[in-house]
């Protein structure tokens, strides 16, 4: 009978995904995970294939951590739902730079869209919210996105640090000035 794993997949999963929140995707290796768990990189590859197959269990795990910032955002009622979304992604990038990094900073090449990035909250929300099209809701999310993404890297990096009233503003006014191009063209 083989032995019993001395780590569950989970508690693996968990010990890596807090390694890296703490200090970045560098930082996980099968050398530094197996001396945060206090054992050898044995059971981590009982778990797991290989180091990659870790990673993309940890960045699924960082997506539901945004998931829940985003719920959050949108039940705290502060903001319309296509804004909370925005907010979240940026909330997220202020309090959890780390994993913001994991989740939109890191090289994606080969990769494509993963299979759990879903936009369609935001799209709905969006036209919904503004009345438009399913082509204007499209091209105004992508404008907004690259807008929300700007703002949320320049806090992920301690480039600048805005405070919530001043980002909740600028994204007012630029959704409001897309939204104005859109409905001026009608």
């Amino acid at each position: 009978m083989p032995p019993t794993p001395k780590y569950t997949r989970d508690e693996i999963i968990n010990a890596a995904y807090n390694l890296v929140r703490d200090n970045g995707l560098t930082a996980l290796t099968a050398r530094d995970l197996a001396k945060k768990l206090g054992t050898s990189p044995r059971p981590i590859f009982t778990a797991f294939k290989n180091m990659d197959d870790l990673k993309n269990e940890v960045i699924k795990k960082a997506f539901n951590t945004f998931e829940e910032y985003q719920k959050n955002e949108i039940e705290s009622g502060n903001y319309p739902t296509y804004k909370a979304t925005g907010m979240a992604y940026i909330r997220l990038a202020k309090e959890e730079k780390n994993i913001f990094k994991l989740l939109y900073m890191r090289d994606r090449t080969g990769e494509g869209k993963n299979d759990f990035e879903d936009y369609s909250l935001a799209i709905n929300a969006l036209k919904n919210h503004a009345n438009i099209t399913d082509d204007e809701a499209l091209l105004v999310h992508l404008k907004m996105w690259i807008y929300v993404h700007g703002i949320a890297t320049m806090l992920a990096t301690s480039y600048l640090d805005f405070n919530f009233d001043e980002i909740s503003n600028l994204i007012t006014d630029m959704y409001n000035r897309l939204i104005s191009n859109i409905s001026g063209g009608k």
